[in-house]
């Protein structure tokens, strides 16, 4: 089962279900949230609370996603209480992107420390059943205020290098009243970032992660494929200028979803109750790293069938705006 959040052409909040028959709303309620609130207090599965609603009118997706009344597949009444994460160097191949990356600022010769990272996942990223794996490179985005919705454009910073595509599988949750992090299921999702401040130094990957991202337009209930195959792809003007394989699930990672999922959630600020949490597993496929340089109204494009529709958005640049600050 898969699930939509979308405005009516009334301008109404809904829930869709999404499978090869065909799009029809939930009966009954307006956001995932309530729907994942819901499921948590009942003790029971999403599928089983959606089916407990029942399905109304059938909906049209695809006049949806054309006039940009879809949403991200989860938000939070409150945005600062959605966190936006990732991981990274965690999949087969992503290693050698990144170390090509950075092995020109290298200090010293032998391993750069993304290709030294990879190498710790490599080894302890797939820990058996009860142990725990080596922690995974970490980032943080922003909260729910840094969210585009499918079809919308990022919003590259004025001062940035550089503003690129990375497809990714991400994993949603919501934190239960007792703490405990609950997950909704998988979606698609476009980690933008900045590569060319990263490239000037490692320690710049914080810098170059603080962008917009966007994920869906479905929501994938239930446990992640082992093997997920795909495409990322630009557009400009209307014609493919870059295209490339997307391959994701964890007969292509060098960790498990539960190791990465263990050191995102076993720090106590990331399980308060309420809290909903978007987070991006990684990937090894960059245009950056074939020589692609992203320009304003290029559209970035991630398929994947088993995730449903495309999850595509334009680039834009913001305007410039100088911080300054007010002494009290």
């Amino acid at each position: 089962m898969r699930l939509v959040q979308l405005k009516t052409v009334g301008g109404e909040r809904a829930v869709v279900v999404s499978d090869p028959s065909g799009a029809r709303r939930v009966k009954g309620v307006e956001n995932v949230y309530a729907l994942a609130i819901e499921a948590i207090a009942e003790g029971e599965t999403l599928t089983q609370i959606v089916q407990a609603h029942g399905l109304g009118e059938a909906v049209d997706l695809d006049a949806a996603l054309a006039e940009s009344r879809v949403l991200a597949p989860i938000d939070h009444p409150d945005p600062a209480h959605m966190q936006l994460t990732g991981t990274g160097l965690t999949h087969l191949g992503s290693a050698d992107a990144r170390d090509r990356m950075h092995r020109s600022t290298a200090q010293a010769e032998g391993l750069t420390d993304s290709m030294k990272m990879f190498r710790m996942g490599l080894e302890g990223g797939k820990p058996a059943a009860g142990e725990v794996g080596v922690q995974p490179e970490w980032f943080y985005k922003g909260d729910g205020s840094s969210v585009i919705a499918p079809e919308a454009s990022f919003q590259s910073p004025n001062f940035a290098l550089d503003g690129g595509e990375e497809p990714e599988i991400a994993g949603v949750y919501v934190i239960a009243p007792d703490g405990t992090p609950c997950r909704l299921g998988f979606t698609l999702g476009n980690e933008f970032s900045d590569h060319v401040t990263e490239r000037q130094n490692y320690l710049f990957l914080a810098h170059s992660k603080l962008r917009n991202a966007s994920f869906g337009p479905e929501l994938r209930l239930g446990e992640l494929p082992g093997d997920v195959r795909g495409a990322s792809r630009i557009r400009r003007a209307g014609r493919v200028i870059w295209e490339k394989p997307f391959l994701s699930g964890e007969e292509n990672m060098s960790h498990t979803i539960a190791n990465l999922e263990h050191h995102h959630f076993k720090y106590a600020q990331f399980r308060r109750p309420g809290d909903v949490h978007v987070h991006f597993f990684g990937t090894a496929t960059l245009s950056f790293n074939d020589g692609i340089k992203a320009e304003p109204g290029d559209v970035f494009e991630i398929e994947v069938e088993a995730f449903g529709r495309p999850l595509r958005n334009a680039l834009a640049v913001a305007p410039a705006l100088q911080a300054v600050v007010r002494a009290l």
